[in-house]
Parts: structure tokens; sequence; C-alpha cells
């Protein structure tokens, strides 16, 4: 693709939108966990279905020569298991989210290879344009410079697109439900209000029958 000369003189312009768009898509994380001897840490994120993640983690120690071992453990929204290992020191999982929701990583420490100590680990949790391959991308479209940036923003603006569309389907379903909540809330106040006015005519007039019978009035 050749550059003409209206392209070169918006680049500047375009790099710089891209680079804003790059910073308003949360798509990598690194995280530092203390696993506690005893017990599981977790992490998770909220991601929409369709969306590729991969993560990296590592056991962080100053004893090279003996790594204590973890356990891992990756669920669904819905429970499903997407990744579980056990006794390692280093690993990968990678998956294509299948719904949207809270999408959970759990770790804890085998207690034979770590004593009482904690147990530090690096994870490296990467979603969307972040998790693609962009080297393996370039060679095979054979594009570089300009033209692999260009791709990246391209990727950016489609994230940023379908992310806007999740967070409108969700304002659409917690409205929804607010509005069921409020109708429901409205219903109970004056089934209860009609109860408590049923329940004071019944007391006047028990009360009434009560002392016209011991000839108090």
């Amino acid at each position: 693709m050749k550059m003409t000369a209206k392209m070169r003189r918006n680049l500047p312009r375009t790099l710089l939108f891209g680079a804003l768009l790059l910073l308003l898509v949360p798509v990598s994380e690194a995280i530092w966990l203390e696993v506690p001897p005893t017990g599981t840490k977790c992490v998770s994120e909220e991601i929409q279905s369709n969306v590729v993640v991969l993560a990296d983690y590592l056991i962080i120690s100053e004893d090279h020569s003996v790594l204590p071992t973890i356990s891992v453990k990756v669920t669904s929204p819905f429970g499903n298991n997407l990744h579980h290992v056990e006794n390692v020191t280093h690993g990968q999982f990678a998956f294509t989210t299948q719904e949207s929701g809270n999408y959970m990583a759990c770790f804890w420490a085998d207690a034979k290879s770590h004593g009482n100590k904690n147990v530090s680990i690096n994870i490296d949790w990467k979603t969307g344009i972040a998790a693609k391959d962009w080297d393996s991308i370039a060679k095979k479209e054979k594009i570089h410079g300009v033209e692999l940036e260009i791709r990246k923003l391209e990727g950016a603006v489609e994230a940023i697109h379908e992310n806007l569309i999740y967070l409108r389907n969700r304002e659409a379903d917690m409205r929804t439900v607010s509005e069921k909540t409020n109708s429901r809330v409205a219903w109970y106040s004056i089934m209860s209000l009609g109860i408590c006015i049923a329940v004071s005519g019944l007391q006047v007039v028990y009360l009434k029958q009560y002392f016209e019978k011991k000839k108090l009035i």
C-alpha cells in the first residue's frame, strides 16, 4: 500500500489518535501476587464474549535452586474449567471467551514445596488486541512500519466499538432489572399498606365489639 501526500501529512495526527485509543483500551495487565502458605489468591476480569485471553505466570523466588510449586485453576462465568494444572513453577493459558462475564484465575501453593513462606507469582494477563501475535501477522501478511501500526489502530478501534456495544447492552439489562425491582417494591409497598389498613380496621371492629360486650361504651 503506497502512502499519498495527504496520508503523510495526517500521519502524526493519526498516530497520536491511535496512541490515545490504545490508552483507552485495557488490554494488558501485569499482576504480582503473594500467595499465603494456606489459602488461595484469585484474580478476575470482566470480559465480553469472543475475546482472546492470553496469560503467562511465573514463580519469583530468591532461591533459584529450589523453586516452590503452585496449582492453577481458571474458570468461566458459568463455572466451566478452562485451565487446571498442579505442581508447576510456570505456565501459560489461552482461550477465547464463549460468554460475557467474570473470568477468574485462582492460585494456591503446594504445602510440601515451600514450607511456611509466601509464594510470589508474576502474572502477565493480556486480552483482545494485546494477545495477538503481531510479529507473526506482520510476517504472514508482509506488512511493517506504518502499515502495521495502522492495523493495530484498526484493532483498537474495533475493540473500543465492541466494548461500547457491550457496555450499552449491560446498561440496558441493568435498567430493565432496576425497573422490574422498582415495580415489585411499589406493589409490595401497596400490599403492605393495604394489609396494615385492613388489620387496623379489624382491630377497631374487635375492640368496639369487646367494649360493647363489657358495657364499657
